[in-house]
């Protein structure tokens, strides 16, 4: 599975991107997907997941309310809608995907870039204040 993630670019406080993350190589659509940031001189971060289904989603804390990770399972595609962006989400985000769908039953598995199989190559947003 290849994973091409786009969408980032420069936008001011408050503002809004979509990133989109298309795969190729094989149909997605019982994969979980998902989305982690790295900003630098940090850790790769948990961002948020979605089911093959699309009917389970989980964020972290620090942009539930804010950001919305959606799928087009006909597309082979993932995105994730970042509204009222904060300096702090500056960082390049990454798309990843699993076959293993039981990683959304445990929060320390979902949240843990180790238990994603496949990655895009990064797409950097940056907020300015």
């Amino acid at each position: 599975v290849q994973l091409q993630a786009s969408g980032g670019g420069l936008v001011q406080a408050g503002g809004s991107l979509r990133l989109s993350c298309a795969a190729s190589g094989r149909t997605v659509s019982s994969y979980a997907m998902g989305w982690f940031r790295q900003a630098p001189g940090k850790d790769r971060e948990f961002v948020a997941v979605i089911s093959g289904s699309g009917g389970s989603t989980y964020y972290s804390y620090s942009v539930k309310g804010r950001f919305t990770i959606s799928r087009d399972n006909a597309k082979n595609t993932v995105y994730l809608q970042m509204n009222s962006l904060k300096p702090d989400d500056t960082a390049v985000y990454y798309c990843t995907a699993t076959e293993n769908r039981g990683i959304l039953l445990s929060l320390r598995l979902r949240v843990s870039a180790t238990s994603y199989d496949y990655w895009g190559q990064g797409t950097q947003v940056t907020v300015s204040s």
